[in-house]
């Protein structure tokens, strides 16, 4: 039976320069609120630079946030969201973020020891936002359960007909 993994990627617009002082607080929280995560049950992995920092990244166009990562559960990344530290972080967000006129994040299944790039999340943001939530992308207020491994086939041999 083939194990998934839960990927998430989030996308924010910043207010302001990352290194600005408007930003100072968020930035100084960003450590602390990564190592929460690691430290979570159900956490797999985060995109990252080999700096451990993923601000850099300007996939999405300089002036974006980008967070991607992995957990072996829905209810692993849930729990990590809204039940930790990290909520002090979403009760914030407008000090630090553009309100996002279209889904800015997504979740999706991926084969446990697949780690999605950049592009693969990019992608299932668009299904996400041309389609709305599916099995393929969807969101925690609409999610779909783990895919269901393919029926094993038949090994013996054919019948004569």
């Amino acid at each position: 039976m083939i194990k998934y993994d839960i990927a998430q990627l989030n996308i924010a617009t910043l207010l302001a320069p990352i290194d600005s002082p408007q930003l100072s607080d968020f930035v100084a929280n960003m450590d602390r609120i990564n190592a929460l995560a690691e430290e979570s049950p159900g956490f797999v992995w985060r995109f990252q630079t080999k700096d451990g920092d993923a601000t850099g990244i300007d996939y999405f166009c300089s002036g974006k946030t980008v967070n991607l990562s992995l957990w072996d559960s829905i209810e692993a990344l849930h729990n990590y969201v809204y039940r930790s530290a990290h909520v002090e972080i979403i009760r914030r967000k407008k000090e630090w973020f553009h309100k996002m006129g279209e889904a800015y994040m997504v979740l999706w299944w991926v084969p446990t020891g697949h780690i999605p790039s950049i592009e693969e999340a990019a992608q299932k943001l668009s299904i996400l936002r041309e389609r709305g939530p599916s099995a393929e992308a969807f969101t925690f207020k609409k999610t779909f359960p783990v895919p269901s491994a393919p029926a094993d086939t038949w090994g013996g041999e054919c019948p004569a007909i």
